[in-house]
């Protein structure tokens, strides 16, 4: 635990929404870099008003943050579509923009104009993804989203809440569109169509539930990293089976890179806020280089990994500086 503050780490999934500095004073206070990332959500700030939030920070912060842009599919189903999302696309790199996020409205929101959901491998998206192949720029995939989305409330392990309070979110009350396999499947013929694309998959890409199923993937396309932001999941995977646990961290030691899917927004309190950034990463820090007691809301007391030092500098620092280089398995 003496060790956080002294060694260099990298957050690979933020969302900084605010022109307000609190979080880069405690990034550099915990000697963090990061990767913030802009979206095409339909809430909240648009993705424009995202991206100049942003690019305000990373003229005054280079040597402390990333950027993963996006782009739109507002105009989708139309001739200008490609050759404007490649236009922007190329302005945003020519800014020093390091990766290209692609969220969930992809597979859970976009419709063409027959109706059909637009599934992550439609043909119509290749020329996009051989564009950041070409040019070595990384992808980051929200596709779907956790498993428990599909599930009965009784039968989800820690989103119960969250579903029942958004029931238009809960995928298990609308078997109309796309299943959870659906996404999956999607995601993964679109890696087999593009091996030269660097690519991490959010949220432990999606497949929190089994890491048989996570390692599966991470076998079959060797420039697939995953983010460790569903931390619930693999502390859950621990008090499972701690051994196990363990033994998935270390052999794909190279594969894995942390993640907290932080979100920065106007904060009132700012001292508050300040504390509650260290203390989060400070608990991940302890779940991974220590074996001390853990609680885990709903479901008791686990211990932490405590992964050998080289495993823990790959996760926290070389395996993402590697990724935005765009050559994940180099």
């Amino acid at each position: 635990m003496d060790d956080f503050t002294s060694v260099e780490k990298f957050d690979v999934h933020i969302h900084v929404n605010t022109v307000e500095t609190t979080f880069m004073e405690q990034a550099k206070a915990d000697n963090f870099k990061f990767l913030t990332i802009v979206d095409d959500r339909p809430f909240g700030l648009t993705m424009y008003e995202q991206q100049e939030i942003v690019d305000r920070h990373l003229k005054n912060f280079p040597a402390l943050m990333d950027v993963a842009t996006t782009f739109s599919v507002a105009d989708w189903d139309t001739p200008e579509w490609l050759p404007n999302t490649l236009s922007y696309l190329d302005k945003q790199f020519a800014k020093g923009v390091r990766a290209v996020k692609v969220w969930k409205n992809i597979g859970m929101d976009l419709r063409d104009k027959n109706g059909a959901f637009v599934m992550l491998d439609d043909e119509r998206l290749d020329p996009v993804f051989d564009h950041l192949a070409k040019n070595h720029i990384a992808v980051i995939g929200h596709n779907g989203e956790p498993r428990d989305c599909w599930l009965p409330l009784d039968s989800m392990t820690f989103s119960r809440g969250y579903y029942s309070e958004h029931p238009e979110y809960h995928m298990y009350l609308h078997p109309e569109y796309p299943s959870y396999q659906d996404q999956i499947d999607a995601r993964d013929r679109m890696l087999a169509k593009h091996p030269d694309l660097a690519f991490i998959g959010a949220h432990l890409g999606s497949l929190e539930w089994s890491l048989d199923e996570l390692a599966k993937r991470l076998d079959s396309y060797p420039n697939m990293l995953v983010d460790l932001s569903r931390m619930p999941y693999l502390q859950l995977h621990a008090k499972t089976d701690w051994e196990k646990t363990r033994e998935f961290f270390i052999n794909y030691q190279d594969r894995l890179v942390y993640g907290t899917d932080r979100g920065i927004s106007d904060q009132q309190d700012t001292a508050a806020f300040k504390q509650g950034i260290h203390e989060g990463w400070l608990r991940d820090w302890k779940f991974y280089v220590t074996e001390e007691p853990i609680t885990l809301r709903g479901h008791g007391e686990l211990r932490g990994l405590h992964l050998p030092k080289g495993v823990v500098d790959k996760i926290y620092l070389k395996n993402a500086e590697r990724w935005l280089t765009g050559k994940a398995d180099s």
